[in-house]
């Protein structure tokens, strides 16, 4: 008999440099613990920025490299995307509570509608003309915002009893929201639109004005770098109190060093797109300035209401990662009857979750009714769908149980991307939605196909 023993190893060297290269990568995700599905949202990001960006110079006949004003990638387009995502990406921080406990929230755009009208009218007829304040008066803004605040979360307490205590379905109930408060809003004015906002109101919508200048972007640049320094050296501290693994000390730095780059990348960014020549000349001749030939350059830096949807983000990070309330959030949506038979009182967690919601639909409204100078009753129309497409885009299950405020407010900005992109290449507006339809039926599919191999 012959020999058939064949002298081909069992590994050749390419699948054993492929096993390699993959528990290397392994290695360094290990090390690093970064959410796997946090770095496919970045990497989809940047494809649909890069993508929007070369079909935007194909089709103006520029070069990709030039970044020509009309193209995607520039500090101008998306000093406005950063903008535009704030309203949608504070909403989604809130959603993902509503969606974490099984439920939906429907009416977050009418309610906002309606809180934004209610405060519109608060600063141009009632509070001028029935309370008696004078225009200008510093107070007008905040009483506003008060009353803006406790309409929010009144619409919030009222939907989450109905839900918790009532125990009709939230489809239902968020359904019939989205119908009684957007009736409402133009039940207010008969329709009619508020206009012009109080003036120290409109910062919170950005624009020039509305914005903290280079100077000051900096200086939120570099406190937000030394506090993501301190937060790495803290969590460090605690892993070993507690005698949890450690990450790897390089794993720190490269974490450090990557979240700084990006925040100094981003204030720069911001600091890149200047003010109009129009204001820039009015401003000039305000202040007794000379303008030289080639124009004076007045760095816009962060806008207010981004500011705004990053504090928002922290804090709702806070409590869903910190509190124990967001620890109950999470039991409830994983399992409710074991929550319930653990002693949470499950009824009472769903009300403050619809309340929160309330509370930052009116913040929402606040930055959109400021960005127009005008309250309308077309404010918030859509945003429902856009803000529960941005929290399952950003990876909450709408089993329940899983989802983060960081990736949802990622999300929104991915979800508004599009728009703005489709916008600039005069996509047409049945088609925008066809698109935003499809992207979040691809997500959903996306998210079954990862929890089944979960």
């Amino acid at each position: 008999m012959t020999d058939t023993t064949s002298d081909t190893p069992a590994n050749p060297p390419a699948d054993r440099a492929r096993a390699s290269e993959l528990s290397t990568v392994g290695r360094f995700l290990k090390a690093t613990e970064l959410d796997t599905r946090m770095l496919g949202m970045v990497g989809a990001l940047l494809i649909i920025w890069i993508g929007l960006h070369v079909i935007s110079s194909l089709r103006l006949g520029v070069n990709p490299l030039d970044f020509d004003s009309r193209t995607f990638l520039t500090p101008r387009n998306l000093w406005n995307l950063s903008v535009q995502t704030s309203a949608v990406a504070i909403m989604a921080s809130g959603m993902v509570l509503v969606i974490v406990m099984r439920n939906i929230d429907l009416s977050v755009g009418s309610a906002e509608g309606l809180i934004g009208m209610v405060m519109g009218f608060a600063q141009v007829h009632f509070l001028v003309r029935m309370v008696g304040l004078e225009l200008g008066n510093p107070w007008i803004w905040v009483l506003a915002l008060l009353i803006g605040l406790a309409l929010g979360l009144l619409i919030g307490a009222f939907q989450g009893f109905v839900i918790a205590y009532l125990e009709v379905p939230a489809f239902i109930v968020t359904l019939g929201g989205l119908l009684v408060w957007r009736g409402a809003a133009w039940w207010v004015t008969s329709g009619q639109t508020v206009a012009p906002l109080d003036a120290t109101f409109q910062l919170m919508g950005g624009g020039p004005a509305g914005s903290i200048g280079a100077r000051w972007s900096w200086i939120v640049g570099a406190v937000a770098c030394v506090a993501v320094v301190f937060a790495l050296f803290n969590g460090r501290v605690q892993r070993k109190r507690f005698r949890f693994p450690l990450r790897p000390i390089w794993a720190e730095t490269l974490l450090g060093a990557v979240t700084c780059a990006v925040i100094m990348g981003a204030v720069w960014l911001a600091n890149s797109y200047p003010w109009p020549v129009g204001i820039v000349n009015r401003y000039a001749a305000a202040k007794n300035l000379t303008v030289p030939e080639g124009g004076l350059f007045i760095a816009h830096g962060i806008a207010i209401p981004v500011l705004m949807a990053i504090a928002v983000g922290l804090v709702m990070t806070f409590i869903t990662k910190r509190t124990r309330f967001g620890r109950y959030v999470f039991a409830i949506g994983g399992n409710p009857e074991a929550a319930n038979l653990a002693g949470i009182n499950t009824r009472w967690i769903t009300m403050k979750v619809f309340m929160i919601m309330g509370v930052l639909a009116t913040i929402a409204a606040a930055i959109s009714s400021a960005r127009q100078n005008s309250s309308t009753n077309a404010l918030g129309t859509l945003d429902e769908l856009l803000v529960i497409a941005a929290a399952v885009i950003g990876g909450t299950s709408l089993a329940g149980g899983s989802g983060t405020v960081l990736g949802a407010m990622l999300g929104a900005l991915l979800m508004q991307s599009l728009q703005s992109g489709m916008v600039l290449l005069g996509v047409d507006s049945p088609l925008q939605s066809i698109v935003v339809g499809a992207v979040l039926v691809v997500a959903v599919w996306l998210d079954t196909i990862y929890r089944k191999r979960v």
